[in-house]
């Protein structure tokens, strides 16, 4: 008997014989042949984008079958504690280790061409002292150091609404294990800063 775990506006979990299935919600308010393509291709980008990722030594769940007519990927549940609870708990040499871990992942994601599209605290799952990284719903494939900086802009972005008191150790050692795992990685955070810039201008011509 399925359990279900989350129910999102993009889709619903499940767990099932052990498994956990993401699933994509039918939108009623689009017609229907449409409906279907679109959520026939997020399910395959996103089940590429998990297999990827994996193969690029980042921790994802594992993809065990994908049902594209059904809209559904079966995958390994991750079992364990988010990132976004364990920081409200730990020391700061704590923070410190998984910041990092968390940096150079990303790192190796972008040195991949893989963008992850919504990386908060929450999308990180921490099992066995290695942090898992699911939900790559919005993400996508791209080689464009403008995307990799707004993925990481909109990581500091949750770290300032969710984590506001370590910011500052959360950032610095996240970009200290991104700059060990990419070789871009100045010119991306370069970016971070000229998006912010262009965020703060804009917010002034209003």
């Amino acid at each position: 008997m399925a359990k279900t775990i989350k129910m999102g506006a993009e889709a619903v979990l499940y767990l099932e014989g052990g498994y956990l299935v993401k699933e994509r919600i039918s939108k009623r308010y689009r017609i229907k042949e449409i409906d279907e393509k679109i959520r026939r291709l997020r399910t395959s980008l996103e089940a590429s984008l998990l297999i990827a990722a994996r193969r690029h030594g980042i921790n994802t769940p594992a993809v065990f079958d994908i049902d594209k007519k059904g809209c559904k990927i079966k995958m390994e549940f991750i079992d364990g504690q988010r990132v976004k609870e364990y920081f409200y708990t730990s020391s700061k040499k704590e923070v410190e280790a998984i910041a990092e871990m968390i940096g150079a992942a990303i790192g190796r994601m972008h040195s991949a061409g893989i963008v992850h599209g919504d990386l908060t605290t929450s999308n990180m799952i921490l099992r066995d002292g290695k942090v898992f990284f699911i939900d790559f719903g919005l993400g996508f494939f791209s080689k464009r150091i403008e995307d990799y900086g707004t993925d990481l802009k909109l990581l500091k972005e949750a770290l300032q609404s969710t984590h506001f008191e370590i910011l500052k150790t959360c950032w610095d050692n996240i970009l200290k294990g991104y700059r060990k795992e990419y070789k871009e990685a100045d010119k991306v955070i370069e970016k971070v800063k000229e998006i912010e810039a262009r965020a703060r201008y804009a917010q002034k011509q209003e």
